[in-house]
């Protein structure tokens, strides 16, 4: 039987969340995933048929979700279903929920410079994680996410700040995640601070990280 995914597009156009779920909608496909391409969070209404997926990934960036449908994604995954996306589709869409942000793991806060600032990603050189495996430090010219993180994640990739001069400089040299993985309940999930559009995901090294994450998360626990 075909592992089942629903992918949810949609919010600040500027992130180009049909394109970018075209992409990963290709990635699943081509890994034998049944999916399910919804362009409304009307999507999360259905608990039951939520805890029958094996993977959530959502493309929505600066939006409003009800508590009940929050609690509805974070119970599935509570009961085994993956959850993976990426950039402001899954760490700035609901800046209000905070039951959304306890489940993720992080939010967004800013991005020095914005868009076209060249920084490098660290992949940890101590973690037996399969999703870093044969990955090594790449080069990316993008917006560089500065994230709040939950203490609990498993950081697997960094990036080094300040690149970009401005009042947090002040703080002297700091490495924020890019890519980390948390555990909720029986469920997995992954995250990825690359995505502001969907050509990052040419760069190969992008493109296997989020093939990586989105098989991880999907094996229900």
């Amino acid at each position: 039987m075909k592992r089942k995914a629903l992918l949810v597009q949609g919010g600040w156009i500027g992130h180009e969340p049909v394109d970018v779920a075209g992409v990963f909608n290709r990635i699943l496909v081509e890994e034998d995933f049944e999916t399910e391409v919804s362009d409304t969070l009307d999507s999360f209404s259905d608990p039951e048929k939520l805890k029958q997926l094996h993977l959530i990934v959502p493309i929505w960036t600066m939006g409003e979700i009800s508590e009940e449908y929050a609690v509805n994604v974070a119970n599935a995954v509570e009961e085994g279903v993956g959850i993976a996306g990426c950039h402001g589709g899954m760490c700035d869409d609901f800046r209000n929920n905070t039951t959304w942000q306890f489940l993720t793991g992080s939010q967004w806060v800013a991005h020095p410079g914005n868009d076209g600032v060249e920084y490098t990603v660290n992949i940890k050189k101590n973690s037996s994680s399969p999703i870093i495996e044969g990955i090594e430090d790449f080069a990316v010219k993008s917006e560089q996410y500065y994230i709040h993180i939950d203490p609990c994640v498993n950081v697997l990739a960094t990036t080094r700040f300040p690149t970009v001069d401005g009042p947090h400089a002040a703080n002297g040299i700091v490495d924020v995640p890019v890519v980390y993985t948390k555990l909720w309940g029986r469920g997995r999930v992954f995250y990825n601070s690359l995505g502001h559009n969907a050509s990052v995901f040419d760069i190969p090294e992008a493109r296997k990280l989020m093939r990586n994450g989105f098989l991880w998360a999907a094996k229900r626990g």
